[in-house]
This record gives C-alpha cells, sequence and structure tokens, in this order.
C-alpha cells in the first residue's frame, strides 16, 4: 500500500476527478439533445462532396485521437510519479492526477464535437451518435482510476523517501 494513505483516503481524493468525469458526461449529452431538438434549424448543408472530405479527416483525427490520448495519459501518469515535487505528497499527487484527467477527457471530448460539426454541416443523425458514441466510449476508457492515483501517490513517497 502506498506509504501512509488508506485506500478510502484515495477514493476521496478522486471526487474531482470523477466530477469532471460528470461534466464531460453532461455536455456530451447536451450536445445530444440540442442536435435532436433543434434538428434541421442548426443544420447548414454543405455540398455532399465537402461534407465527405471533411468527415474523412473528422474520422481520421478521431483514430489518431485514442493512440494519442493513450499516449499522452502514459507519459502523465509517469511524469506525476517521477518529477520532482513542491508541496506536500498527497496535494502533490491529487493536482498532478487532476492534469492527467482534465486533459484526457478534453482530447476525447473533441471526438463528440466533430459529431456536432458535422451535424450542423448537414450530415444526418448517425454521424453525430458515431462520433458521440466513440467519445462516450473514451470517456469510459480515461476516466479515474483508483490504481493510477495510487501509484502517483506511492512513486512520490518513494522520492520523499530517498531525499
Amino acid at each position: 500500500m502506498p506509504g501512509k494513505v488508506k485506500p478510502e483516503q484515495l477514493k476521496a481524493d478522486l471526487v474531482i476527478p470523477w466530477i469532471i468525469l460528470g461534466v464531460m458526461l453532461v455536455m456530451l449529452a447536451a450536445l445530444l439533445i440540442v442536435c435532436l431538438t433543434l434538428g434541421e434549424q442548426m443544420q447548414q448543408p454543405l455540398p455532399e462532396a465537402q461534407r465527405v472530405l471533411i468527415r474523412t479527416i473528422f474520422y481520421v483525427v478521431a483514430i489518431i485521437t485514442f493512440p494519442l490520448t493513450n499516449l499522452i495519459r502514459y507519459i502523465q501518469l509517469r511524469l506525476n510519479q517521477t518529477m520532482p515535487f513542491s508541496q506536500g505528497t498527497v496535494n502533490e499527487a491529487k493536482s498532478r492526477y487532476l492534469v492527467t484527467i482534465i486533459v484526457s477527457m478534453s482530447l476525447i471530448e473533441s471526438v463528440g464535437v466533430f459529431g456536432l460539426v458535422m451535424f450542423v454541416l448537414g450530415d444526418n443523425v448517425n454521424t453525430l451518435y458515431i462520433f458521440s458514441g466513440l467519445s462516450a466510449l473514451g470517456l469510459f476508457l480515461y476516466r479515474p482510476k483508483v490504481e493510477e492515483y495510487a501509484r502517483i501517490v506511492e512513486g512520490l513517497t518513494l522520492t520523499t523517501e530517498k531525499l
């Protein structure tokens, strides 16, 4: 177990990251509700050839976003464990992990925005569902995890003991 921090404390420290995840899910749901409610009123159709090109670019960017987010998250988690610290260990771990969550959630939320853009440009609701579903999947994959946070606390505790 990492240092003297109890598992209950680790879970309690993740309240804000879980709130951020909740906000991202609410934003994704609001995006869907607005698009489905306003429907054709907000669409400004482009010619089919231009929409296909933009949709293809968005799909490629979405496909690249998932492994890129995973790589960035991995790098941030490793840096969180090994970077020198300036505050107390637990507070430092909380703030570092919060930044990691915000970055990964923001990158993945952008995939859902692609669906909104395509819907406004005149694509059908299926494209909106696909991008929103991908975004929701990414939010699930990159949700806050107690194990990741515990490794950060443990890494900072070990760094503190070595000094």
